[in-house]
C-alpha cells in the first residue's frame, strides 16, 4: 500500500515535469511563430515624394499629417523621415559612352561634374557607372566629391553598343547592397536610352530591380527633339519615361545643349526639397507580389505630387 502511494507520487512528478517541458516548448514555439509574423509584417517601405505648386515651385512646409498614402487602396499610417531634402542621398550617376551620344560629350561631363558639386552634402554618397557594351563601375561608392568628379571626368567616349537596361539594373542592385538604411536612393542617367546589347534585363525586369532597391530614376537625354524622327530613339526615350514614372522621378529631353545646366539645377533643387515618407507593410499576403501605392495631399488638391507607384511585398520566411 505504502509502495503504491510512493509510485503514484513519482509518476505524478514525472507527469508534471513532462507537462512543464511541453508547456515550455509550446511557449517557445509560439514565441518563434510570433517573431516570424513580426518579421514579415515589419517591413518598412520608403517613399520619396516630390511636391510642387502650380508654378512648379517646390513645396517644403508639409507634415506627415498632410499626406494620404494608400497601399492597394488602404490608407496607411505614415512617418516623415527627416525634414524635406535633409535625409541622406545615395546617388548613382550613369554616363552613356556609346556611339549614339558622341556629340557634346565633354560638355555633358563638365555639367554633370558641376551637378555633383552642387547636390552632394557631407552625408551623401555617390557611385559612377558608364553605359557601354557592358556596365562598368567607374567609381565605387564614396563620400569624396573630388574622387567622384574625377571618376566621371575619366570616362571616355567609345563606339560600342549599348547595354542600357543591364547598366540601370546593375546600378540599382549596387545601391540596394551598399546604401545605408533610411536613405534616398537615386539614379541620374545621361543617355538616349537606346539599348542594343543588354543580355540580362529588359524594361520590365529593370523596373522591378529599381522598385526593389527603393530607387528613383532621373534621365537626361542629350539627343534633343530630333529623336522623334527616329523610331529607335523614340523607343529609348519612352523607356526612360516609363522608368521615371514608375519610380517617381523625371525624364528630361532638353531642346539644346545650353539647357543641360538648367535641367541639372532642376534635379538638384528637387532632391533638396524632397520628402521621405515611410510606412510599415500591413497587407496580409506576404507573397512577394507587386503592391500599388498612391500618395496625395487631400487638403491641397492643386499640388502636384510625384512618388513611386508601388513596391514588392516581403515573402514569408
Amino acid at each position: 500500500m505504502i509502495r503504491r502511494v510512493k509510485l503514484t507520487r513519482a509518476t505524478g512528478l514525472l507527469i508534471l515535469s513532462m507537462a512543464c517541458v511541453g508547456l515550455s516548448l509550446f511557449l517557445m514555439a509560439q514565441k518563434d511563430s510570433s517573431s516570424a509574423v513580426i518579421r514579415v509584417n515589419s517591413t518598412l517601405v520608403l517613399v520619396p515624394v516630390s511636391v510642387t505648386d502650380a508654378n512648379g515651385q517646390a513645396v517644403r512646409d508639409l507634415t506627415a499629417a498632410d499626406f494620404r498614402l494608400e497601399d492597394e487602396g488602404r490608407e496607411q499610417t505614415t512617418t516623415l523621415l527627416g525634414e524635406p531634402g535633409k535625409t541622406a542621398i545615395e546617388l548613382a550617376i550613369l554616363f552613356d559612352v556609346s556611339g549614339s551620344i558622341h556629340d557634346r560629350f565633354q560638355f555633358e561631363q563638365q555639367v554633370a561634374a558641376q551637378f555633383l558639386k552642387v547636390v552632394l552634402k557631407p552625408n551623401d554618397s555617390v557611385s559612377v557607372f558608364s553605359i557601354g557594351m557592358t556596365p562598368k563601375l567607374v567609381q565605387p561608392r564614396t563620400r569624396d566629391n573630388a574622387a567622384a568628379m574625377n571618376g566621371l571626368l575619366r570616362i571616355q567616349p567609345t563606339k560600342e553598343a549599348t547595354a542600357f537596361y543591364d547598366a540601370v539594373a546593375d546600378a540599382a542592385q549596387y545601391l540596394r547592397k551598399t546604401a545605408q538604411p533610411g536613405t534616398r536612393r537615386v539614379q541620374v542617367v545621361i543617355s538616349d536610352g537606346e539599348d542594343n546589347n543588354s543580355e540580362r534585363y529588359r524594361l520590365g525586369e529593370t523596373m522591378r530591380e529599381m522598385q526593389r532597391a527603393d530607387c528613383i530614376f532621373y534621365s537626361i537625354n542629350p539627343g534633343g527633339p530630333s529623336i522623334r524622327l527616329n523610331k529607335i530613339s523614340l523607343k529609348g526615350q519612352e523607356g526612360m519615361e516609363a522608368l521615371a514614372t514608375h519610380t517617381g522621378g523625371q525624364a528630361f529631353l532638353p531642346d539644346k545643349a545650353a539647357d543641360l545646366e538648367a535641367v541639372f539645377r532642376q534635379i538638384a533643387a528637387e532632391l533638396q526639397a524632397q520628402y521621405l515618407l515611410g510606412f510599415y507593410v500591413s497587407h496580409p499576403r506576404a507573397d512577394g507580389g507587386f503592391r500599388r501605392i498612391s500618395v496625395r495631399v487631400p487638403k491641397q488638391p492643386e499640388l502636384r505630387v510625384r512618388a513611386r507607384q508601388g513596391y514588392y511585398a516581403p515573402t514569408a520566411p
